[in-house]
């Protein structure tokens, strides 16, 4: 029973061990990347330049990827250098549509 034990304790810190491995790697990540979108939604919306509503904001791996619509071409172009400058972007695709 002492042996059934010992292996069931071994087996149990095995599986903690690599379930908190996962969770620092791709955990970290994606908290990165949340962090990132609101930062550049942030920086958008505080843009007096950029006074548009229907902009979408998502970032995965620190790429961020901008969707929806904008009143003119000067306002595509000033979201693509706003959300280029926030801490974390590494690179910004921009899918906005001018309305």
């Amino acid at each position: 029973m002492n042996q059934l034990k010992h292996r069931f304790a071994v087996a149990i810190a095995a599986a903690l061990l690599g379930l908190a491995g996962c969770a620092s790697t791709g955990g970290n990540a994606f908290f990165d990347d949340a962090a990132t979108t609101m930062r550049v939604k942030k920086a958008i919306y505080n843009d007096p330049s950029l006074k548009v509503m229907d902009v979408s904001v998502t970032t995965e791996a620190g790429v961020v990827s901008l969707s929806g619509t904008v009143k003119s071409k000067a306002e595509r172009s000033r979201a693509t250098a706003v959300a280029t400058k926030v801490e974390g972007v590494k690179r910004v695709k921009n899918d906005l549509k001018v309305e």
